[in-house]
């Protein structure tokens, strides 16, 4: 039998339950599994699974379960959420988006390990096989749902209400990886109009996150029914972050060195997009990153893969979910409050010619020339 497992989220594989389900998986057929999320992603190699647990692809929790129905006999969906409610809300908003969730026997597997655990089985066909799991990892199993619930959406025209679930006071909320407010209440309502935030209730909203979310005098809107919207912490404190990593080129799917580089060095931008830090630095032996909490998130990642960044920051931080690390070689620049965006933006046009990567004869040279382009807004830097 052929099975795939779809792991979301670091904390499955913090509290070590993802192993354990693998490891008992393996007895009833050939597993494949894969990690949707990036932060997850750093779980993995955090725990030396990358060699059961594929961290090279970039998709959607939906996406692949679809990929694996194409291939697989039976499908796992594996998640550890704050609460089991939340990871019922979280895995009925991924099934929503499915073509057919009976195309195979699909199952839900919610906070292994924890007395409220729970099995879902998502179809009549995988009744039998979650029965079956529900006695090897000791949870109950629920009923197939006869109603799935999609992302709340009410649409009034050019005025959408998203209702997110699932809250609690105090937690950051962010959309799309940028944190936009601090919850106030346990329901969350984000308001656009014409694809802009224009209030965010139950929460005190960030101004500057909503800038950056729209990308500033670019005025970026969204779409409330496709945004990744997210509160709480990216991840806990109960792991160990790995180091002395032997260098791990199939992650990066390329070589560091591109044929026609030389003996150059490739540097990319990342710019309020640290969730999408693995697919950016792709052949790259820097990133610069822009903005506070993108420096402590893309730098905490690339230290995995042995990645120094020249960040630019200004102050503007809402606090790292974990203790972040920085890889040795690596330089963060602080600049006045307000100045890391505008700078970002010199420096992508003067320094990067306007583009997301170039090459230069050596990180140091790097630098000299983002210390040209900020000298006269920063306060001081700091080398790791």
């Amino acid at each position: 039998m052929e099975i795939g497992i779809v792991i979301h989220g670091p904390d499955v594989v913090d509290s070590g339950m993802a192993k354990i389900i693998l490891d008992k998986l393996n007895d009833y057929g050939n597993i494949s599994a894969i990690m949707a999320g990036t932060i997850g992603k750093t779980a993995v190699l955090d725990a030396h699974l990358e060699d059961i647990i594929d961290i090279r692809k970039s998709l959607k929790p939906s996406r692949c379960i679809e990929e694996f129905f194409k291939t697989k006999d039976i499908v796992i969906l594996l998640n550890h959420g704050k609460t089991t409610n939340n990871g019922i809300i979280f895995a009925n908003i991924v099934v929503s988006k499915l073509i057919d969730r009976n195309i195979k026997p699909f199952i839900h597997i919610e906070r292994p390990g924890s007395p409220d655990g729970k099995i879902v089985p998502w179809n009549s066909r995988s009744i039998d096989f979650a029965l079956e799991m529900a006695k090897v990892t000791e949870l109950k199993i629920t009923d197939v749902p006869d109603l799935i619930i999609p992302i709340s959406v009410e649409d009034h025209n050019h005025r959408i209400i998203r209702n997110v679930y699932g809250v609690h006071i105090g937690e950051k909320i962010m959309v799309n990886g940028i944190i936009v407010g601090f919850a106030q209440s346990e329901d969350i309502q984000i308001v656009t109009e014409n694809g802009f935030i224009k209030n965010i209730k139950g929460a005190k909203v960030k101004e500057h996150g909503l800038e950056k979310l729209h990308r500033y005098e670019q005025k970026i809107p969204i779409d409330l029914n496709a945004c990744w919207v997210k509160s709480g912490s990216l991840r806990g404190n109960n792991f160990s972050v790995r180091k002395n990593m032997t260098e791990l080129k199939y992650i990066l799917n390329e070589e560091k060195n591109s044929l026609d580089s030389g003996d150059k060095i490739k540097a990319v931008i990342i710019d309020h997009e640290a969730e999408r830090s693995f697919e950016l630095v792709k052949c790259a032996q820097v990133a610069v990153t822009i903005g506070d909490d993108t420096t402590d998130l893309a730098g905490d990642i690339l230290y995995r893969l042995k990645i120094p960044i020249i960040g630019i920051t200004d102050g503007d931080i809402d606090g790292f979910s974990h203790n972040k690390h920085i890889y040795p070689g690596s330089t963060v620049l602080r600049l006045k409050p307000g100045y890391d965006d505008i700078i970002g933006k010199e420096i992508k046009n003067q320094v990067f010619n306007g583009k997301e990567s170039a090459y230069f004869n050596s990180i140091n040279i790097l630098k000299n020339k983002i210390f040209a382009v900020s000298k006269e807004c920063s306060i001081f830097r700091t080398d790791y």
